[in-house]
């Protein structure tokens, strides 16, 4: 067994306790944030465990969040709420006239305070600033300990999850022509790959549709579907139109950069 099948088991085992202990205790239980593969894992143990009047969620705080949490909610817990609970946002703004920060810079500041990856959510970068999601349970450590990204001096607010900034990512429109409608034939065309990189790319597990990683490189796709290539970007199927007269299919996509 590899390095990594050894923690894709781990990462599993913990899954089937949180929702043993929430079915057994009737309460709510969470993970930590969890990356694209390890919610795949996660979903699927989610849907070969069967619990009676407990909901398994995933959640980072808006909706297309790549970093998420699973909660386990019994019936009388609210999702919204149980998320305020849970989640917080920390508003980080360099002082004016600094150099623009980038991901990275939050990141590696973050993970310089000797933090784990799991207490971070995504990292929503603007202009002026970041909004960083965290569990709440680190929040008063950040407000303490957090003051520098890169070389810039940082001034920090704590928000509710509520009051998260979402910017405004480009975005484009695309149309192509495809042979098929699998997976690998989408990818090469939406990123501008040749298709055995795009299948080199499914079969590591970097490719995932609506949230879920994907391994098969012949898994169909349909109009609407949400395609995430881990360190390129992302992509919606906007259209599928009619064939060329050479039989191929006509594509339309949104890609936001």
């Amino acid at each position: 067994m590899t390095v990594m099948e050894k923690e894709d088991k781990y990462l599993m085992g913990q899954i089937e306790d949180k929702i043993s202990q929430a079915e057994a205790g009737y309460m709510v239980t969470s993970t930590g944030f969890l990356d694209p593969h390890s919610h795949s894992l996660a979903e699927r143990v989610c849907k070969s465990t069967g619990t009676a009047g407990i909901t398994k969620v995933f959640t980072g705080g808006y909706e297309e969040a790549e970093r998420v949490i699973m909660v386990c909610l019994p019936d009388y817990a609210d999702l919204a709420e149980t998320e305020e609970e849970l989640l917080m946002v920390i508003e980080a703004k360099s002082k004016p006239g600094s150099r623009q920060l980038r991901h990275g810079d939050y990141l590696g500041s973050l993970t310089g305070l000797g933090l784990d990856r799991s207490v971070i959510g995504d990292i929503l970068v603007r202009p002026d600033g970041a909004d960083i999601i965290v569990l709440r349970e680190i929040a008063e450590f950040l407000m303490t300990n957090y003051a520098k990204a890169g070389k810039s001096e940082l001034t920090l607010r704590e928000k509710s999850i509520r009051e998260l900034i979402i910017p405004e990512g480009t975005k484009t429109e695309q149309s192509d022509t495809v042979a098929s409608l699998r997976l690998d034939n989408i990818v090469a065309s939406a990123f501008g790959l040749s298709r055995a990189n795009a299948q080199e790319a499914i079969r590591r597990g970097i490719v995932f549709v609506n949230s879920r990683e994907v391994l098969k490189t012949d898994s169909p796709v349909e109009e609407g579907d949400r395609i995430v290539l881990r360190g390129k970007g992302r992509v919606a199927i906007k259209e599928i139109g009619g064939t060329s007269r050479k039989g191929r299919i006509y594509v339309r996509f949104i890609i936001w950069s």
